[in-house]
């Protein structure tokens, strides 16, 4: 795997149940299993699909106008069945206005566009949860 594709975070145990998690550059976020006001592993996940995705759409469409509102709600169902605990029916509604005038119009025709490309093309986050991805677990 080359270095400068590789991406990696560290977990670090502060309490029972409760976890920080810090990227290469230093920065951390709390977790925990929801008893707690922190956010929930399946809660990151959420939010990481609705953020990449989100980057991808305001680069495409904040070239044109700036938003004046710019919102994503994702959103899940957490299920347990024969292949064991999972999400289904995931989805990121984006709900973004831009101000009159041609930019705002031109921003505003590009949106599903924008939001399709990053669906089915841009979004990492959101690629690798549609695609069989492997997660592989190793004790060291």
């Amino acid at each position: 795997m080359a270095t400068e594709n590789l991406r990696t975070v560290s977990l670090t145990r502060k309490a029972h149940v409760s976890f920080e998690a810090t990227n290469s550059r230093g920065q951390s976020i709390s977790m925990g299993d929801g008893s707690t006001d922190e956010f929930t592993p399946v809660e990151l996940l959420l939010a990481a699909v609705a953020g990449c995705s989100a980057i991808d759409v305001d680069f495409l469409t904040s070239r044109l106008s700036e938003p004046d509102a710019f919102v994503v709600r994702a959103a899940a169902e957490k299920v347990r069945d024969e292949h064991g605990n999972h999400l289904a029916d995931v989805s990121a509604e984006f709900s973004v206005t831009f101000p009159a005038g041609e930019g705002g119009d031109a921003a505003r025709n590009r949106l599903p566009d924008a939001v399709a490309k990053s669906r089915d093309r841009l979004c990492t986050v959101s690629r690798t949860v549609a695609l069989p991805t492997p997660v592989v677990f190793t004790v060291s």
